[in-house]
């Protein structure tokens, strides 16, 4: 259960991610040099679901044209990388397989199949969306949920070109202390130094 501090985190977190949707030079990329304007918004696991819930009505608030500016308005693509990881199963024509190959290989043998085809390219190919336009951001969601599958700092890793010119919130349970991130707040979930917390 969450406590009080990582509640009130989390109530900060919200609103500044939806001031920051709301600001021009946010959703025009600006002020972050050369940069990929990459930043977490992370939140105590047991939250889950308010996440999800904020997310949600992010989302819909965007599509109602309720963020940002007359002139500049936020258009938000989410992408959930549970559902992303589905697509890509599918499209390999492995998806109604998984159950049998897993019982068949046990868990390890089924983690290094899905990896030789989920690779980090993949996962960049299935969420990226063509042209990108000014006011696009991508919101990345489901990060627990493709655990140990995929691992976000190899998808941010290889993310850097794409999407250069739209701003990424991740929502990532766990930490970062702008290094390295926990997953959980347990995991060791890899190293990456691209990114701005979003507080």
């Amino acid at each position: 259960m969450a406590t009080p501090m990582q509640r009130e985190d989390f109530e900060k977190r919200c609103a500044a991610l939806r001031s920051r949707l709301c600001d021009a030079d946010f959703l025009s990329n600006k002020g972050l040099g050369n940069e990929a304007g990459i930043f977490t918004f992370c939140y105590d696991p047991t939250l889950e679901l308010e996440a999800r819930d904020f997310f949600r009505r992010l989302v819909a608030d965007a599509d109602a044209g309720k963020l940002g500016e007359s002139e500049l308005r936020a258009e938000i693509h989410e992408r959930n990388l549970y559902d992303v990881l589905l697509c890509i199963a599918d499209a390999k024509r492995i998806l109604k397989k998984l159950p049998a190959q897993e019982e068949k290989r046990g868990q390890e043998g089924l983690l290094k199949q899905i990896q030789r085809i989920a690779t980090p390219e993949a996962f960049v190919s299935a969420i990226d969306w063509a042209p990108h336009k000014l006011g696009d951001v991508l919101i990345i969601t489901g990060v627990g949920e493709v655990y140990p599958f995929m691992r976000v700092h190899n998808i941010l890793n290889n993310m850097q070109s794409s999407f250069r010119d739209v701003p990424v919130v991740v929502a990532y349970p766990g930490t970062f202390d702008g290094g390295s991130l926990s997953l959980f707040g347990k995991l060791k979930d890899g190293n990456y130094y691209r990114a701005f917390d979003l507080i």
